[in-house]
Formats: C-alpha cells, structure tokens, sequence
C-alpha cells in the first residue's frame, strides 16, 4: 500500500513520521525524546525521516505541559506623573494574561520618574530578586549602567523599551528609532512652513545629559536641515522646560516669543506637547504649529481643537506588551529574538485619529 505524503503546507505530526517508518507513534516520541530502549537500526531509520520532513515539536504544547514556572520583572514609571506611561502598563499587564498559560508572570516595579532615587531603589529591588528576565525603560541613563554590569553577571536577560542603549548589549529593544523621528518630525516642519523662520525645539522635564533618546530626537531634527542644505533658511532654537515652576515655565517661553518675532514652529521632544498649546491658548497665539508625541488625553484634547498639528504616535502599549514578549519568546519558546524591534512611525492628525483608537481604551493606540 502507497503511503501518504504529507502536504507540504501543513505542520508535520509524530504521527506521519511513524507512518512513514512505519513504527508506532510510541517509538517516534522515544527516538525523538531520547527515552526509552529503540533498536538502532529503527532509531536511525526514524532520524533520517526527521530530518527529511524537517519535523520541529510543538513548542507550545511542550511549554503548557511544563511545570516551569518564570518571573519577569517590569521597572517603569509611575503613570500618576505622566500619563504616557499608562499605555506601557497597560502593554505588560496584557502580556502576562497572554503568556499565563505558560507559567509567565510579572512583577511591576514602579518609580517615581522625576527622582533618580527611586529609580535606584526599585532597580536594586529586582537586583535582590534576580528574576529570569527584565524589561524596563532605562530613562536614567547614567545610573542604569552599572545596573547592566550587575544583569549580565547575573546572566539575566535584559529588554528596553522607549530608550535604546545600543552599548551594553541588551536582548532586545522595543520602541521607535528616535533619530529617525525626529527626522519625520523635521519634515513635517519643513512641510508645513516651507518659507524661512525660526522653530523651537522643547524639551519638558528632561534632564538632557541623562536622556539620550532625546539627544537622538533633536540630532534627527536638526540633521535634516543640513541634510537638505536648508540649515541657512531656518533658525532652529531650543529651550529644557520644567513643569514643577509654571512661572518658570512660562516665562522662559514669554521671553521667546518676544524676542523671536518669526517663530512659527515648536516641537516638543516629550509627550507634554499639550503645556504648550495650553499656553498658547492662553495667550491668545494662533499662528504656531505645533507638533508633539503620543495619544494621551490632553494632547487628543488639543488635536482635536486644532491648536497640536501633528502627533507622533510612539504606540507605548504596544512597546510594553512586546518588550514583555521578547523575554518569553527568549526564555520560555527557545526562540532567537531580534535585536531591535522598531515600531512604525505614525502621523497622526484630527482627521485620522479615530484610526489609531483602541475601542476599549479610547485614548490608547491600538499595537
């Protein structure tokens, strides 16, 4: 009797492989497992008819039959100081429910993002706990890398997301590539204001020196100027603003206006861009565009009032949940995992907002 062949677009089950060496399927899960006594001569026969159908076990069946048991720590922001960092948690939490089945859970370390103390504090916590994996958004850049050293003796895997460092060799990094948006950015300037003028870059409650995505944004915008022979045609200005004196906040601003009477465009490096339109709301400024990051309700607020041009969505739900899914795919599936995973650039405007809304969440994009 002809034996079957197996399609050649369907998943290869013990089962064929039994039938074609003809075996029982009890003798191809021995040979495959290596347990058990099979004859040499049937182990190699079954070995070729492996190799030949390029059979791979089912992984997943493998993992849920698994007593296995992995702890995944998480060290991000605490949301309640910047709403952008909802959406990550949001991304981790959904990741976990996913990968439950899997024996997969973890545990949040939260921090307060304006005190580098609290960020040492929690990143020493998980230290102590030495956990199978780490995700984390390193936005102190000086301080997470002795943390790096402390991991890689460790030997625990490490994943970042929204804040790339490139030199400590991190399993993965999940988030976009910040020079290149800030190029996007850039363009989008040079766009809508195609005639000479002065354009402010705005950087709100960052300490430069230790944020180097940033760092990145401003090159990317800057560079594209050069790049374009357009550096002559525009004044690009840049000022560091803080939120916790809206005084200073706003003064620092009112000496800008007046002393650059061409300003017509600003571009704020963070997802604070709604202080900003706030402000020129407030003082009755209508001429400026303003562009700015993230689809967070008082940025939506202002998009949707016309007074933000452009967002660029940095889809932060979607850098939680796939940071966490790096770490699995790694230790839990036994998978190679790509060394960066950059997340689309999206221009979103008012009229293609409702695009990028989750139904559930309605001010957090869709990943």
């Amino acid at each position: 009797m002809k034996k079957k062949l197996v399609p050649s677009n369907l998943p290869v089950r013990i089962k064929d492989i039994a039938l074609k060496a003809n075996v029982s399927t009890g003798t191809v899960d021995r040979v495959i497992h290596n347990r058990g006594r099979v004859a040499d001569d049937v182990k190699e026969r079954v070995l070729k008819i492996v190799k030949e159908l390029n059979y791979e076990p089912n992984m997943m069946a493998r993992m849920l039959g698994s007593k296995r048991q992995y702890y995944f720590a998480a060290l991000l922001p605490d949301h309640h100081y910047d709403n952008f960092w909802l959406a990550p948690k949001l991304g981790i939490e959904k990741a976990e429910q996913d990968l439950k089945q899997y024996g997969v859970t973890v545990e949040q370390f939260v921090f307060d993002p304006q005190d580098v103390n609290s960020y040492v504090a929690k990143a020493n916590e998980i230290t102590q706990k030495m956990p199978d994996g780490i995700l984390l958004s390193p936005i102190y850049y000086k301080e997470t890398l002795m943390f790096f050293e402390k991991w890689k003796e460790q030997a625990i895997p490490f994943v970042l997301f929204n804040t790339q460092i490139a030199d400590y060799d991190p399993l993965s990094y999940i988030g976009q590539d910040s020079y290149q948006s800030g190029q996007v950015a850039a363009k989008l300037v040079h766009y809508g204001q195609p005639s000479p003028c002065s354009i402010l870059i705005a950087h709100i409650d960052e300490e430069l020196s230790n944020a180097q995505h940033l760092v990145k944004k401003e090159q990317g915008f800057k560079n594209y100027f050069v790049q374009n022979n357009l550096e002559h045609q525009y004044n690009i200005l840049r000022v560091e603003l803080k939120r916790s004196s809206q005084s200073s906040f706003i003064k620092k601003l009112d000496e800008i206006f007046e002393k650059t009477i061409d300003l017509k465009q600003i571009f704020v490096t963070t997802s604070q861009a709604y202080d900003v339109a706030k402000y020129l709301e407030q003082k009755y400024i209508t001429h400026i565009k303003l562009i700015g990051y993230d689809l967070i309700p008082p940025n939506l607020h202002y998009l949707e009032k016309g007074n933000i041009s452009f967002l660029i969505n940095q889809n932060p739900k979607g850098q939680g949940y796939w940071g966490i899914y790096q770490l699995a795919e790694h230790l839990v599936f036994k998978k190679e995992v790509p060394i960066l995973k950059y997340l689309p650039l999206d221009i979103v405007t008012k009229e293609n907002l409702n695009y990028f809304l989750d139904e559930k969440d309605p001010f957090i994009a869709n990943f």
